[in-house]
């Protein structure tokens, strides 16, 4: 018995070559990814070095930061870092939700897309101008009405009392949050809009006819409905403020004496490179490329833990 002769057309033939070759360059793009992340973080530890071999792990837990002395400890722009980003998110997140909310279930049709595409276009401004505004109209804000008003009647408090006290100087991590806050509620709310616009209408329309409040149909069918993707928004949203640079350079006092008060000056790890990298030494250049590894390694973990969240709602929701 004759085997089957299977012919294969040139045109099978051809598209089995495209395959391969789209499959290759998916291929070759992600790698590229990948291995220009490497190499950016590993030119910084390499040119830090120096440092990392002189200071050890101390350079991560120490406050010292003394170019003159060549002594440096990175703890007080990492926490300022930590702190701004912090403080950004815990305002930009709420205010985000109520505005995707608002313009997907409570704004009239009619103003839906035109606020849309404002909030969308504010992610576009650069980020020197938020500076700017920071530096004229918000910190003169701050330091003749708010930060009296928070020394006043906050600072007395226990435990967070600390937090808010302070001179009236109205550069501080306060405000450098506040800034930041700004500058990523257009991406947190345009994320957080698109994904409700995916809630089916059954769903929503179901909850509505039962009887359900706005409240109680956003808490408990369209966050439920999109949690993976707002986290991921929201993450999204935690990346930037935690690189930003010019905004933060502007406002928050760029001192590296460590204080724990959200009123007092401090600085960040982008706001200390941008300030000293074009007039260092050496020795201080390989200190602040060895914060800029710093800071890719703090994004790194938190997009890092980003990621697992997201696979352990997966996990739970069955997928």
């Amino acid at each position: 018995m004759n085997a089957a002769v299977v012919s294969i057309s040139p045109r099978d033939s051809k598209d089995t070559r495209n395959d391969a070759r789209f499959r290759w360059l998916l291929t070759a793009a992600a790698l590229f990814v990948l291995i220009s992340l490497a190499g950016a973080a590993l030119s910084m530890l390499w040119g830090g070095r120096s440092v990392l071999a002189s200071e050890g792990l101390n350079f991560f837990f120490s406050t010292d930061w003394n170019p003159v002395e060549n002594k440096y400890g990175a703890l007080v722009p990492i926490y300022g870092t930590v702190v701004t980003a912090f403080i950004a998110m815990l305002i930009a997140v709420p205010v985000s939700f109520g505005i995707a909310f608002f313009l997907t279930e409570v704004a009239p049709r009619w103003m839906r897309a035109p606020v849309g595409t404002a909030i969308e276009l504010l992610a576009g401004i650069p980020s020197i101008i938020y500076g700017m505004w920071g530096f004229f109209v918000l910190m003169p804000v701050m330091r003749e009405s708010l930060i009296p008003w928070l020394d006043e009647h906050v600072g007395p408090l226990p435990v967070i009392g600390a937090l808010f006290r302070g001179p009236p100087i109205g550069a501080g991590m306060l405000t450098s949050g506040i800034v930041l806050s700004i500058m990523v509620i257009p991406f947190i709310a345009s994320v957080m809009r698109e994904v409700f616009m995916t809630v089916p209408a059954r769903l929503k329309e179901s909850a509505y006819a039962l009887g359900a409040t706005k409240w109680e149909v956003s808490w408990d069918i369209m966050l439920p409905y999109t949690r993976s993707a707002v986290i991921g928004g929201v993450f999204l949203g935690l990346g930037r403020a935690l690189g930003e640079t010019m905004a933060v350079t502007f406002v928050i006092g760029n001192s590296v004496n460590f204080t724990a008060s959200l009123l007092e000056p401090s600085t960040t790890i982008a706001a200390l490179i941008a300030n000293d990298f074009g007039e260092a030494t050496e020795e201080y250049r390989a200190a602040l490329l060895l914060l800029g590894f710093v800071l890719f390694i703090v994004t790194f973990i938190v997009l890092a833990l980003a990621r697992l969240m997201l696979n352990n709602l997966a996990r739970k929701e069955g997928n």
